[in-house]
């Protein structure tokens, strides 16, 4: 674990009164993590208790110390920033995380949030607005960058459409004949198709749904806005 901010694990007097918000920083660039480190150090109701230079670092000063808010560059060495959310949520730490980046990826924004980030920046962002976001994380607070925001409905709606099952052009056409309460023989007349050819697609539809029957092909279907 390196030092903090002239790269050593600091740990700081409280500040009478309310408990200062502790907050250790991760980022494998010196300069920046110094600039990080030495606003939080600043910051009245702040309180730095250390600094790391990769993810393995981070990963065990936060374990050792306990912070309320670790500051964590999303690309380090040994584990990434991801990686570190990750295992804080898997152990159950009591600490919450604020993932830097210098720019917002759908994908990387996506799994920051779901392994647990509290808050996601980016680098461009101001060493106040850092701080900012730091008291905010420890009230409880989501703190996403605004283009962070638009990644991750990007992501969601990624992940939506490939979590959707790969329903064919004709099976769509039969199930919403289906929806339209047709039999097999009347949807067979209607696309020119025999009563084995309409079975085969309402099976082969079924599967990929993975229900056994006529209504909840249909149900299942319309809930994934498949037949919109």
């Amino acid at each position: 674990m390196s030092e903090a901010p002239r790269d050593r694990a600091v740990t700081r007097v409280p500040h009478m009164g309310d408990a200062p918000v502790r907050v250790f920083v991760a980022d494998d660039h010196p300069v920046y993590r110094e600039g990080v480190a030495r606003a939080v150090a600043e910051r009245t109701g702040l309180e730095l208790v250390g600094v790391a230079g990769d993810g393995r670092e981070a990963m065990a000063g936060i374990r050792l110390l306990r912070p309320d808010v670790a500051v964590v560059d999303v690309r380090m060495a040994g584990l990434t920033g991801i990686e570190v959310v990750a295992a804080v949520t898997r152990e159950g730490l009591p600490t919450r995380v604020l993932v830097l980046s210098a720019l917002a990826d759908d994908g990387l924004v996506y799994e920051a949030v779901v392994g647990g980030a509290t808050g996601y920046l980016v680098k461009d962002a101001d060493r106040e607005s850092i701080c900012d976001a730091v008291e905010a994380i420890a009230r409880g607070e989501a703190v996403l960058a605004p283009v962070a925001q638009t990644a991750l409905a990007h992501g969601l709606r990624a992940r939506e459409g490939a979590a959707r099952p790969a329903i064919s052009p004709r099976e769509r056409q039969v199930l919403l004949l289906t929806a339209e309460g047709l039999s097999g023989p009347e949807i067979g007349r209607r696309l020119h198709l025999s009563p084995a050819t309409v079975k085969s697609h309402l099976q082969s539809a079924y599967d990929k749904l993975g229900v056994s029957d006529r209504a909840a092909a249909v149900a299942t279907a319309i809930r994934m806005g498949l037949l919109e």
